[in-house]
């Protein structure tokens, strides 16, 4: 290969961060690190973020701490002509402003023109996707899909119907013990986001399915005392990943068009609770949302497939119009 064959490919060197912005950066990611106790992960990638950010301010010749919101508006389109994912630019916007309000409030004076503050810097809208979801008859296919004369089975069927029934986060249903059940009211304590708890409810069909797996396998799959619901072969407690697993295969097992996952049996348990006629704040509390705002979403899932049947409904009723016209 020529040199100018090796200089064509060679990427263009980063631009150099400015020295007083990388040792603010070191600063507030010591921060996050040794007083927030943030995860390394997390940590790595705020650095990440902010680090392109700030190599991308460089070449402007204008210092970290006098940019305003005008140049973050001008980082984001850069964004996006990149053609990054909405969700990564999002993400971007969010950590380059939670950067800015804390030298904010520690003590650094930002020097952007008025009416210019990266404090106000907005995020790109959300575009809103209404969730997918199972309708009744392919939800009961799945959770019969498993083998209930196997340990396993009687397992898989009882965590599928309480996925369904109750709308659990998968990282819920792992995280449950038998004391958690409450078989005689149809309820179930559960653990959410933040370790915030609630109290959901379920059907006959999930208590049954339940009660089979505990009086049925999960004995003969327990070592010992073992206060978690849902067991694995070697007696412990079922992880996030093997639940995402079981439900994939029933998936399989039922034939369902769709790739099925855990979080689309709680889309299903939404959508079926809101054609039902449920309150909104109900399935809200159900679901463990902080807003209503975000169960909102299945009002306009439900609309759709109530939008769908009558049009359905409309060209069967053409149909048969233009057979009578020509008969």
């Amino acid at each position: 290969m020529s040199r100018t064959a090796r200089q064509k490919t060679e990427p263009a060197p980063l631009p150099e961060i400015e020295a007083a912005a990388a040792a603010a950066l070191e600063r507030y990611l010591a921060d996050i690190a040794g007083v927030r106790r943030r995860s390394q992960y997390t940590v790595r990638n705020y650095r990440t973020d902010l680090e392109d950010y700030l190599r991308f301010l460089a070449p402007k010749g204008v210092a970290y701490d006098a940019a305003g919101r005008s140049l973050g508006r001008a980082y984001i389109a850069h964004l996006q002509d990149a053609e990054l994912a909405e969700a990564s630019i999002r993400r971007r916007a969010t950590t380059v402003r939670g950067w800015y309000a804390w030298l904010d409030a520690n003590g650094t004076e930002l020097r952007a023109e008025p009416g210019d503050s990266m404090l106000r810097l907005r995020y790109p809208k959300k575009t809103r996707r209404l969730p997918h979801f199972l309708d009744v008859e392919e939800a009961q296919r799945l959770v019969n899909a498993p083998d209930a004369d196997t340990d396993g089975g009687l397992r898989d069927r009882a965590i599928l119907e309480l996925l369904w029934g109750a709308g659990l986060r998968v990282s819920e249903a792992a995280k449950l013990d038998v004391r958690d059940l409450d078989l005689t009211n149809l309820q179930v304590r559960v653990t959410g986001k933040g370790d915030k708890t609630r109290i959901c409810l379920y059907g006959e069909p999930a208590r049954e399915a339940i009660r089979a797996y505990l009086d049925g396998s999960r004995p003969r799959l327990a070592t010992g005392a073992q206060a978690a619901l849902f067991l694995n072969r070697g007696g412990g407690r079922l992880t996030a990943r093997s639940i995402q697993t079981i439900v994939r295969n029933a998936g399989t097992q039922a034939a369902l068009r769709q790739g099925v996952h855990p979080h689309l049996l709680r889309h299903s348990f939404a959508t079926h609770l809101i054609e039902g006629g449920a309150d909104l704040r109900v399935v809200q509390h159900l679901l463990g949302h902080s807003s209503p705002d975000t169960t909102q979403i299945y009002t306009a899932v439900a609309h759709r497939q109530h939008a769908g049947a009558v049009g359905d409904a409309l060209e069967r009723a053409r149909d048969v119009e233009r057979r009578r016209g020509s008969a």
